[in-house]
């Protein structure tokens, strides 16, 4: 079934990510806000969801579009603790909706998120004490997201490494992925507040920011909206 909403996605996407490299501010004004809207219309329009996923599916998108707005000026610390207060809610939604397709937390997936939390959140404290707190409270919330989307059981016909499912053809085999690629993305965005300094650097770092969290986005919503 062709899926016209994930595709328009894809485009706004790339307008956001050129907008951020090459210093375009009203393109990303035009763009981003899109993105999470296109990816509930797919939902709404091809998916088969049961009302409770498609409230905590919808509440997180909505969540993810004011965060998504509030980021659009990524250096400014007031806006991105609101955004990081936006984007927990929707990580909170995430790992309702994994809850309730029976994924549950793993020592050996958890462990290693765990040593990367209490690592961004020593270096927050060094860096920018400022922002430690707000910043290591969503952090709590993606890690715990990201744990349960990475729970081999969410896809058990798929081949895993390391406790963790390889993508593969179906769907929620990439779950995984769309978690980590979140994590690089958040954890990009606190190595850009600390250590970016030159003009350059920062737009080429939100970039790669924003390639990965789109990325992260599409794969994480697609085995909720589609038919597997």
């Amino acid at each position: 079934m062709a899926r016209p909403f994930r595709a328009a996605y894809a485009a706004a996407a790339a307008v956001t990510v050129f907008g951020a490299v090459t210093g375009r501010d009203r393109w990303q004004w035009a763009a981003k806000p899109l993105l999470m809207p296109l990816l509930a219309a797919d939902a709404l329009h091809g998916g088969d969801l049961a009302p409770a996923d498609r409230a905590l599916l919808l509440g997180s998108l909505g969540a993810a579009t004011l965060g998504d707005v509030l980021l659009i000026d990524p250096d400014d610390d007031r806006r991105l603790v609101a955004g990081a207060s936006s984007f927990a809610i929707m990580q909170a939604g995430y790992a309702a909706l994994w809850w309730r397709r029976g994924a549950r937390p793993r020592a050996a997936v958890a462990g290693p998120r765990l040593l990367a939390w209490a690592g961004a959140g020593a270096l927050l404290r060094w860096r920018a004490p400022n922002l430690a707190v707000p910043l290591t409270a969503y952090g709590a919330t993606l890690g715990s997201a990201a744990v349960l989307a990475s729970d081999p059981a969410l896809a058990p016909d798929a081949k895993t490494v390391a406790g963790v499912n390889v993508p593969g053809k179906s769907a929620r085999s990439r779950l995984g992925l769309g978690a980590l690629l979140f994590t690089v993305s958040d954890g990009l965005v606190v190595l850009r507040r600390l250590f970016a300094r030159g003009e350059r650097s920062r737009r080429i770092t939100e970039g790669v920011i924003l390639s990965t969290y789109a990325a992260a986005q599409y794969l994480l919503t697609d085995p909720v909206t589609g038919t597997e």
